[in-house]
């Protein structure tokens, strides 16, 4: 028998059921995901840090876990919200429960609560603070909680996700290409499919200067996703600005977009309630192809669409564009060998359509290399 559990937003919505995984507390930035697959990819992304993840899909859990999906060494949600948890979970390749797992880890989640009701909440009023507790089940006294936790807003976090020390991923096959991933939150499959084409990657801390990333004698650089907002990340905004001044190849991805867009020149701004899910529609201008990606960011860059936009590295043009909402999904530099996405083409669940990015970034290192 499961004990009962509330859920308590900022706002004073609150929402009872019974809790799922760790009993206990937990606090975070309540934010939602309309991926019906792929929810042991999304436990350990370390983009979610200090996040409760709200499933809209209504059955979660029905393949169980296994030890070969994971995207870092542990669950990195701050909590797990969702409507009908599998009883049993069934896969060739399950190696345990869901339910079993959160709870082996900590994380406090709650069931049997109408997510869509809390989707739909959070789509009108924003993504904010919430707890969710089998302890307290007093919704004002929760709520008072909730609102003396920080927000996401103003939050340095890609020091509580990196790596504490360089780590090398090896190619598979032939070795063709050497990349210094700066780790801000990186998930397994960004190497795995760098790896695939030939590139060995070496996984740096956050807090790597460019001396130790050229120690590596890599033929590019790469910035990597990660939680927080982008608008405090100084140190590697800095290390983008330096790799550019240097013309080494750039590529980034989600928070390493925003941090090189911040390096161009760009504002970052927080979304209403962000973009995450395998299902958004994504436009490349380059191609103009529509794709369908996966997407976990909650901030975004500011930047003109319809135009070549000046910055100190020479012009710099929008090129990905969201078609829900015309937010910026991808930036590319014309007089440096510099390029970024919004989404994430690393994503293991749902659609590859984007996957052809890694091949970009391949391709601006052979071009490099080609006329140097």
């Amino acid at each position: 028998m499961r004990k009962p559990a509330i859920l308590v937003l900022e706002d004073g919505r609150a929402f009872r059921g019974e809790s799922y995984g760790a009993e206990g507390e937990t606090f975070g930035e309540a934010v939602f995901t309309t991926g019906m697959t792929g929810y042991q990819e999304t436990l350990t992304d370390p983009s979610f840090h200090r996040q409760v993840v709200v499933q809209t899909a209504p059955h979660i859990g029905n393949t169980g876990v296994n030890g070969e999906d994971d995207e870092s060494s542990r669950i990195w949600v701050a909590g797990y919200v969702v409507r009908d948890p599998a009883r049993i979970g069934s896969n060739w390749r399950a190696t345990g429960g869901l339910g079993e797992r959160l709870a082996a880890e900590g994380v406090v989640g709650i069931s049997g609560i109408d997510t869509r009701a809390l989707t739909r909440h959070l789509r009108e009023r924003g993504a904010m603070r919430v707890g969710v507790s089998t302890v307290d089940l007093d919704p004002a006294s929760l709520q008072a909680r909730v609102q003396a936790q920080p927000e996401m807003l103003g939050a340095d976090l890609s020091a509580e996700v990196t790596t504490a020390k360089p780590y090398t991923v090896e190619a598979e096959g032939e070795h063709r290409y050497t990349v210094a991933a700066v780790d801000l939150g990186i998930k397994a499959n960004v190497a795995r499919r760098l790896a695939a084409r030939g590139v060995t990657t070496h996984i740096m801390p956050a807090t790597s200067t460019l001396e130790e990333l050229l120690a590596v004698s890599p033929d590019a650089v790469f910035f990597s996703p990660g939680p927080g907002d982008p608008a405090t990340a100084d140190h590697p905004v800095a290390l983008a600005r330096e790799v550019m001044n240097r013309k080494v190849p750039l590529f980034g991805i989600c928070f390493g977009s925003q941090i090189l867009g911040r390096a161009l020149g760009f504002d970052t701004y927080k979304l209403g309630y962000g973009h995450r899910g395998i299902n958004q529609p994504v436009l490349d201008r380059t191609t103009g192809k529509v794709e369908v990606t996966s997407h976990n960011h909650g901030f975004a860059v500011q930047a003109p669409l319809n135009t070549v936009i000046d910055t100190d590295f020479g012009g710099v043009e929008v090129s990905h564009v969201c078609l829900n909402d015309n937010v910026v999904e991808g930036l590319r530099a014309l007089e440096v060998p510099a390029f970024t996405v919004q989404y994430h083409p690393e994503a293991a669940a749902g659609t590859h359509d984007a996957d052809y990015l890694f091949d970009r970034f391949v391709e601006l290192v052979e071009g490099r290399k080609a006329n140097a």
